[in-house]
């Protein structure tokens, strides 16, 4: 296992994170706790050391069993989970991202988690009915009580993001430690606002959907029925067959499952890029958790990349026209020794 750090803090994290929708077979399909303890025992072993839950993740039971699986040791663990959506259908406040439902979710998840304090904690979404500025106050002010130690974000837009971190960083409040968000060979899109984003405040990202749903591992190929789910909520089939058949071909020129050449495109990605593996099984787990071994050369990315480099969109793809860079940068843009005009240079197109 090799480390990461977290954004700005200092805080060592691993370079796969995990992640336990998994635990706890309350939505019909998901781990036992006897499976989970195994899962987290193999991660542990490996020297894995971030977890990622949610307050709604089977029903409150992923947090339950967490905390009694972590009694004796959870310092060892950089701990996460989540709060935003509605844990009760009777009450209107328990959804959303005002003080209150903050206040609320926090206790909540302690109790649960058998904890004093959450080391990372995520808006699992974007609530527009509350605004920006009670949001960012209302995390600070978990900071400041000790129960929080980095507030962190999964599933916003580039520019709510940005919005948020510069009020925070405004008003001398605890901006975003970390962004997580859906990444894999088959969705791209990310590489169009978030990811730039991310780089720009130094935020690590935490990348969800590894496997596009199961659909990299190849099973969709050879006639499976079963529907793209994860926890059970169907998603878009982005992306071509041409990209998995890509990733059957690589993981049997290199001796390894399809599941470990696609979270290891993810882990190999510029930046600080975190994949959140799970499973319902603990051969699937021991498989994905074996990424970690798998190193893809430049010419595997750069196959599996000419596949499946996404279009980026005004204006990123004007600004990388030849003739726009030339007119930005200048006839002296070889000759500067910078690594951001080395960016541009390897980023210019020449069609």
């Amino acid at each position: 296992m090799r480390y990461r750090v977290l954004g700005k803090s200092g805080v060592r994290i691993s370079e796969v994170a995990l992640g336990t929708m998994t635990f706890g077979d309350d939505w019909g399909w998901g781990a036992s706790p006897d499976v989970s303890a195994r899962m987290l025992d193999l991660f542990s072993d490996a020297g894995g050391n971030v977890i990622d839950t949610a307050d709604v993740y089977t029903n409150g039971t992923s947090e339950t069993i967490l905390g009694e699986l972590l009694k004796g040791r959870r310092d060892r663990f950089v701990l996460a989970t989540k709060f935003t959506n509605q844990t009760d259908p009777a009450d209107p406040n328990s959804a959303g991202n005002h003080r209150k439902k903050i206040a609320t979710s926090i206790e909540a998840s302690l109790r649960r988690l058998q904890t004093d304090h959450i080391d990372l904690y995520w808006v699992h979404a974007r609530d527009l009915l509350t605004s920006v500025e009670e949001l960012m106050r209302a995390l600070d002010d978990q900071v400041r009580l000790g129960k929080v130690l980095y507030p962190a974000v999964s599933d916003w837009a580039a520019w709510e993001i940005a919005e948020a971190n510069t009020a925070a960083r405004l008003r001398d409040w605890s901006p975003f430690t970390a962004v997580q968000l859906r990444y894999n060979l088959l969705d791209r899109s990310p590489e169009r606002e978030l990811l730039p984003m991310a780089d720009a405040f130094g935020l690590p990202v935490f990348a969800w959907g590894p496997l596009a749903e199961g659909r990299l591992t190849g099973k969709y190929l050879s006639g499976h029925t079963g529907r793209l789910t994860e926890g059970g909520r169907a998603y878009s089939r982005v992306g071509s067959d041409d990209i998995v058949r890509e990733v059957l071909a690589i993981s049997q020129e290199i001796g390894c499952s399809p599941a470990q050449v696609a979270i290891s495109w993810v882990r190999q990605q510029p930046g600080s890029v975190i994949p959140l593996i799970a499973a319902r099984t603990e051969e699937q787990f021991r498989d994905n958790l074996a990424a970690t071994d798998v190193h893809l050369s430049q010419q595997h990315l750069d196959r599996l990349d000419a596949l499946s480099r996404p279009t980026l969109g005004f204006p990123a793809d004007v600004m990388r026209e030849a003739s726009v860079v030339a007119g930005v940068y200048g006839a002296q843009l070889p000759d500067i020794d910078d690594p951001r005009a080395e960016a541009v240079r390897r980023t210019t197109t020449h069609d």
